[in-house]
């Protein structure tokens, strides 16, 4: 997926303005305080992620000096935004646009996600769990453990009226966050990567 920093990029010729995001950040800060908010563009997702503050400071000191272990520091958190292409994301199985927010934890097959995520009693599965027991409508959160995006929920564009896309994405934004809040996954995640024994000699070493 690629990346960038920069607000104007949202407004490009690629995306009409259907797609607007700028929103996201200020609507889930009271959700999600103590996670980096970082914009999010590839030919698939539009959006932003939330960083766990130990990925956030990971991912700000990784770059071309990066050692060969970058590669196994843990990065999690959640993403908020649009799939625009089902490539990004093709074991959901939807036909895009759809607008959606996941609990991704990376990287796939390290330890980090085999303890929180493949692991039979795992935060994850747990969460998973108890979510689905307080989602009294649909669309359910989905759990995904062979996958990045973990713990999913996400729903149609098309399935909103013409011309309320944001007002829509907004309204589903607070109360999918609202529940991850309440199933205290939003907590226990910023928590265990920073309990995160490598994140535990980074911070030793400043």
């Amino acid at each position: 997926m690629v990346r960038s920093g920069a607000r104007s990029d949202v407004h490009s010729d690629v995306y009409s303005a259907e797609w607007n995001c700028d929103w996201i950040p200020s609507l889930a800060e009271p959700y999600l305080r103590g996670y980096t908010p970082q914009f999010e563009r590839s030919k698939s997702v539009l959006g932003y992620r939330f960083l766990a503050q130990s990925s956030a400071a990971a991912s700000a000191r990784s770059g071309k000096n990066a050692r060969p272990a970058a590669s196994e520091r843990a990065s999690a958190g959640f993403f908020i935004g649009y799939l625009l292409n089902a490539r990004g994301l093709p074991f959901l199985k939807v036909a895009p646009p759809e607008f959606l927010t996941f609990c991704f934890v990376e990287p796939l097959g390290g330890r980090v996600h085999r303890r929180l995520v493949s692991a039979p009693d795992s935060l994850m599965r747990r969460t998973a769990e108890y979510i689905r027991w307080l989602t009294h409508h649909p669309p359910r959160f989905e759990l995904f453990a062979d996958q990045h995006a973990v713990l999913v929920r996400h729903i149609p564009v098309h399935e909103w009226p013409a011309g309320r896309t944001e007002h829509y994405a907004r309204n589903f934004t607070i109360e999918t966050l609202a529940w991850l809040v309440r199933s205290a996954l939003v907590r226990r995640l910023s928590d265990e990567i920073a309990s995160h024994p490598t994140s535990a000699r980074r911070a030793a070493r400043r």
